[in-house]
């Protein structure tokens, strides 16, 4: 450890009038160690690379990605569907991951038109123009985008991609604008799977539920069965062709979250029912993301062949094509974001760790309410006694990363790993406090074994 402060397991680290926060040890969380993302001699390795020693040469904050993890995790969705049968697509949600150096890899998986290539969800004109700059045809994109005016649909309208229309006053827009088009809709079917937990340590009252764009409370997001004949009628008036359906129903779905997909997915089949009795044909059914991964001890991997097999007892009847667009899944677990400890102190009776990186750089807790697991690079798998607040440099309140936290000790300037950043965080990052966006290293091959 370096720096002149330390979190220390000693009984001297602190006068009697400060007190450490300590509690008896906590588990040490293991749940992350997988091939990519290891220890070896006590000291963390991404994609085989000593962290610390990255986090030394390029400075910090500094994000460490190993695109095997992307790679793997997207044949393995590839394989989980064709192993039913059914005819699939699979596409990546841009807005997770953008980054030129993934989008490569991506690109690599297949050619478009190919059994290995992967499709792109967009959500903006921005979005389309970054895929087709980045090697995507129009061809292979599905947009799914709320709220837009128009000025954005004419942008969106010039290209032949999958469009899907989020509200009915949207679709009045598509069809003024573009009569004889084919599109989708985004259905809400008021009902979803969202990942419930209680962090470890934690009472019941703190159980955290990520939201998820449809469920009873009305959400911004999506046609209501309610307005399905509404939908029909001004698809009609200006010739357009419903072919396509959406939903997004799934936040961080875990093996016990299949039922309740299975539940949500039997009320899409029968709005797509209604649609087709009504003279749609629906040609594709996209399912949105919302795939799990694990993000704390204790959790294990999404069992992909029963998510798959979930969609074929619901949707496979209907004979369309099977749509998914997984982001967080794809990304999240293949980077992590290295950060220094540049201060440890105790603030009337709390143990504050503060880091040289904040909300702007991972946003996933302030944001999404998402859990984000702390390791330090030297000697991540150590006993955790102590009880602490980590806190970011953002200089504002909330820059919390966690509070009463299981922790080792550790000292001022050394480096620790949050993990499962890969998804979401650049994409969201800003300059607020003009702090400025982290820089990336990329590793496309792992080191060793």
């Amino acid at each position: 450890m370096s720096g002149t402060d330390d979190l220390d397991d000693s009984a001297s680290a602190a006068p009697a009038s400060e007190p450490l926060a300590t509690s008896a040890p906590s588990a040490v969380p293991t749940w992350w160690v997988r091939p990519g993302l290891d220890v070896r001699d006590g000291r963390l390795r991404v994609a085989g690379r000593d962290a610390e020693g990255l986090a030394r040469e390029h400075g910090t904050p500094l994000f460490a990605f190993d695109l095997t993890d992307v790679t793997d995790r997207v044949r393995r969705v590839q394989a989980a569907l064709a192993a039913t049968g059914l005819p699939h697509r699979v596409r990546f949600a841009l807005k997770a991951q953008r980054e030129p150096e993934v989008l490569a890899a991506l690109r690599r998986l297949g050619e478009p038109g190919t059994p290995g290539a992967v499709g792109v969800d967009v959500c903006s004109p921005g979005e389309v123009a970054w895929a087709l700059e980045h090697g995507w045809r129009a061809e292979e994109l599905s947009f799914t985008g709320s709220n837009l005016v128009d000025r954005d649909l004419e942008a969106i309208l010039r290209y032949p991609l999958k469009l899907n229309v989020d509200l009915l006053s949207q679709l009045r827009r598509v069809g003024r604008a573009a009569p004889g088009r084919r599109v989708g809709l985004r259905l809400n079917p008021r009902a979803g799977a969202a990942r419930r937990f209680v962090p470890a340590g934690r009472s019941p009252d703190d159980e955290l539920q990520f939201g998820i764009y449809a469920s009873p409370k009305p959400t911004k997001f999506g046609i209501y069965a309610e307005q399905l004949d509404e939908a029909v009628a001004i698809a009609r008036q200006h010739d357009v062709v419903i072919d396509t359906v959406g939903v997004h129903v799934c936040h961080q779905v875990h093996d016990a979250e299949l039922p309740q997909l299975d539940e949500a997915l039997a009320v899409v089949a029968g709005m797509v029912e209604h649609l087709r009795d009504a003279g749609c044909p629906i040609e594709e059914v996209n399912t949105g993301g919302g795939l799990g991964e694990p993000m704390m001890e204790g959790e294990t991997d999404l069992d992909l062949d029963a998510w798959a097999a979930v969609l074929a007892r619901r949707l496979g009847p209907l004979g369309a094509t099977i749509a998914t667009e997984p982001g967080e899944f794809f990304f999240a677990a293949s980077g992590v974001l290295l950060a220094e400890v540049a201060t440890v102190e105790d603030r009337l009776g709390t143990t504050f760790v503060g880091l040289n990186a904040g909300w702007n750089t991972a946003a996933l807790r302030f944001v999404w309410g998402e859990w984000v697991d702390v390791v330090p690079a030297v000697d991540p798998l150590a006993a955790r006694p102590h009880r602490v607040t980590i806190a970011g440099h953002i200089n504002e309140a909330p820059d919390l990363f966690a509070e009463d936290y299981a922790f080792p000790a550790i000292g001022e300037g050394d480096i620790v790993a949050l993990l499962n950043v890969g998804s979401y965080c650049q994409a969201a990052g800003g300059t607020h406090c003009l702090r400025p966006v982290a820089p990336a290293v990329y590793f496309e091959e792992r080191l060793g074994n």
